[in-house]
Parts: C-alpha cells; sequence; structure tokens
C-alpha cells in the first residue's frame, strides 16, 4: 500500500508542477488592446532594475546591417509598482500588426504572458493586433478559408528535393475549375514559412477573396536559398541558427531552376497554365527574384510585382547566365507584352535610391509600370501593405 501512496504522490507532485508550467505568465494581461487603441504592457519582474520594451509600435531607429542601415525598433521604459508588476501603455495605435519584445536588465526576452510569436531570421518576437481597417485583413475573420499544405518538389538543377507552401484558395478541394497561380518570393533571411508566418499573406488571401477583392488563385511560396532545402529545422540539416544571407544567396542559381518549380505546381494542381494566369512578386531579395525571373523567362509571367526590390548587381553562378544581357532581355520583356508590372518601396528604405534609378530605366524603355511609394522603410508592414494592394489588380477578365 505505501508503495501505491509514494506513486500516487509522485503523481501529485507532477500534476502541481504541470499545472505551475501551464499557468506561468498568466498572471497580467499582457499586451491589453485598450478601448482607446492604446495598448498596456506587463511584466512580472520584482527583482529587475530595468525594464524596457521594444517594438515596431515605436518610432523607429536607424540600425547597422549586413544589407546597410535599414530601420529597427525603438524602446521605452516601463514602471514598477509596489507588486513588482511593470507596465507601460502606448499613446493611441493606428490599426496593424506589431511584433515587440521586452528587454530585462539588458536581456531580450518575449512576454511569458503572451504565447502569439513569430519568427525573423534568428529573432523570435511576440505580436499583437489592433483591429479595423487594414489590420482587419490580418486578422482571421468569419468567412471560408483556403488551406496551406506544405509539399516537396524535385529540384532538378540543384539534385535535391526541395520544399514550399501553397496556399489553395476556399473551395477548391471540392471545384473542378482550374485556377491562376501568384509565385510569392520571401526577402533574405527568409524561407518557406516567412509570407504565412510574418506576412500573413493566408489571411490576406481568405479576406479579399470573400470581399470579392481578389480572384480565387493559388499562391505557391517557394525556399528562395537554394543551398537549403526547406526552413530551418524543417529541412534535413535539422536545428541550427538560421542566417540573414546563406551561402550562394542570390547568384543566379534560383532563377535558374525556378521553372522546376512552376512544373511542379502544373503537374500537381489544378491551374490554368499559361502567361495570363501567371504571376510573380517578392519582397527585398524576392522582389530581386522576380525581376529576373520574369525577364530571363521573358514570356511567362503576365504580373510582376517588386516589392523594396534588392536592386542591386550580384555575381553570377548559374550555367545559364542568368544575369547576362539585361537590358536586351528587359526589353524583350517589355515587347512580349504584360498585364502588370508593379513597384513599391517605402520613402525611407535604403533600397529608394536603387528603385529609384530601376523605374527611371523603364521610363526610358518606355516600359510601362504602376507604382506605390509609402512612409517607412524595409519592413514588412510595408510588405503587407503591398501584397493586399497587388492581389486584387490581377487575373482580371
Amino acid at each position: 500500500m505505501k508503495k501505491y501512496i509514494v506513486i500516487a504522490l509522485l503523481g501529485l507532485t507532477g500534476l502541481v508542477q504541470a499545472q505551475e508550467a501551464l499557468f506561468s505568465g498568466q498572471q497580467v494581461s499582457s499586451p491589453q488592446v485598450n478601448d482607446d487603441k492604446s495598448v498596456t504592457f506587463r511584466l512580472v519582474a520584482p527583482q529587475a532594475d530595468t525594464v524596457q520594451v521594444t517594438g515596431d509600435f515605436l518610432p523607429s531607429v536607424k540600425v547597422d546591417t549586413p544589407m546597410g542601415k535599414v530601420d529597427g525598433p525603438g524602446k521605452a521604459l516601463l514602471s514598477k509598482n509596489e507588486e513588482g508588476v511593470w507596465t507601460y501603455t502606448t499613446s493611441v495605435l493606428a490599426p496593424e500588426l506589431y511584433n515587440y519584445a521586452f528587454i530585462v536588465d539588458g536581456f531580450k526576452t518575449t512576454d511569458p504572458a503572451n504565447p502569439f510569436l513569430i519568427r525573423d531570421v534568428a529573432s523570435v518576437t511576440n505580436i499583437f493586433i489592433v483591429p479595423g481597417e487594414q489590420a482587419d485583413l490580418y486578422r482571421v475573420q468569419d468567412v471560408p478559408h483556403g488551406t496551406v499544405a506544405s509539399r516537396w518538389y524535385d529540384a532538378k538543377d540543384l539534385g535535391f528535393d526541395r520544399k514550399l507552401s501553397v496556399y489553395t484558395p476556399p473551395g477548391y478541394e471540392t471545384s473542378a475549375a482550374e485556377y491562376p497561380v501568384l509565385y510569392l518570393l520571401h526577402g533574405a533571411g527568409g524561407d518557406e514559412e516567412a509570407w504565412l508566418s510574418l506576412g500573413r499573406a493566408a489571411q490576406i488571401l481568405d479576406n479579399l477573396i470573400a470581399e470579392g477583392k481578389a480572384e480565387p488563385m493559388l499562391v505557391v511560396m517557394p525556399n528562395g536559398n537554394v543551398g537549403q532545402d526547406a526552413a530551418p529545422g524543417a529541412g534535413s540539416d535539422g536545428f541550427y541558427t538560421p542566417q540573414f544571407m546563406t551561402p550562394e544567396t542570390m547568384n543566379g542559381k534560383y532563377e535558374a531552376q525556378f521553372m522546376d518549380i512552376v512544373a511542379f505546381i502544373e503537374a500537381n494542381y489544378r491551374v490554368k497554365s499559361d502567361k495570363a494566369h501567371r504571376a510573380i512578386a517578392g519582397l527585398s531579395m524576392g522582389g530581386y527574384h522576380s525581376m529576373h525571373i520574369s525577364r530571363f523567362y521573358p514570356n511567362t509571367f503576365d504580373y510582376v510585382g517588386l516589392f523594396s526590390a534588392a536592386i542591386m548587381p550580384r555575381e553570377d553562378k548559374s550555367d545559364k547566365g542568368v544575369y547576362a544581357n539585361f537590358d536586351e532581355t528587359l526589353k524583350a520583356q517589355n515587347e512580349n507584352g504584360y498585364q502588370l508590372y508593379w513597384i513599391g518601396i517605402g520613402k525611407t528604405d535604403f533600397l529608394y535610391e536603387a528603385n529609384t534609378a530601376f523605374r527611371k530605366q523603364l521610363d526610358q524603355m518606355d516600359m510601362p509600370y504602376e507604382y506605390m511609394e509609402t512612409e517607412g522603410g524595409h519592413i514588412w508592414r510595408n510588405w503587407r501593405v503591398y501584397l493586399s494592394e497587388f492581389v486584387p489588380l490581377l487575373f482580371e477578365e
């Protein structure tokens, strides 16, 4: 009998520990979106000397990165009460998806009261949404939902299988219809998960389609790092620290093998496999890839979107000369005709001047495009807006 009592006590102890783990970090509400759309952050840290919050809801600061100086999140001090709870309330915030983290005595950490996280390269931060206006596109609404699948394709030019993400629109599984396709490319440090987690691509598509503002379409989100088979932790290399610029980034090999991706989608999904029903777009490095892929295969995509495109010279290590004859292939793309060439950039983006120079080149060769200029810099807030502006322009009959 004593043996069973000991086992029972051990089991009870384990249960108590599990309950402590379950409810730890739930002693306070954080972040709390208030009725006036200010937001209150709280952290229980009675032994801490200083607590700050850093996030993209605060005035930005310039930070050094491998790509130059870019906009980074500001910081604000929290105040501590007698119970050791640190608090900070923002001014009224515009509707938006925001990210943040705490800095406790110089140590950056996530909010233990908020389980909702995103990874951007190797940084993990919490997120919250202030609802309304544009931000409602980023929320899960009571509308029909599409399906997101992870698929592996044979990258013949690279010699191994690679992973991509595919969004199929609501009703795809029960329909016999064929659909157009948007190939949506991430930036440096991203992967096939970036547009889903940071860009809210599935929510944006669901909501735009439900509102009748976008045609139902597939969205294919490949991994643009040719040295990887999948995102860190999701591929054969296992768990490792993600890098901002992976080996063989932007060297032409990704563009050279891109038609393997198109071939896989058109062999495995009910899609319309012609130029009029293909679009390609991307942010930063993905904008660079979209520009080169669309001109290297100049009669393949009727819709091209460059979101803060990283227009810069790079060494070509492909076996197809992807970066050669740039002017000639761009001219061929123009002469072949297309429905839309769309460019978006933030006024303080470090790539603003490069995009301005590229637009001047397009103007000189009478290559038509649509242009959107926004506030802010090289940030996801802009790229989500660009996607939600670009998608309604696609595949209009």
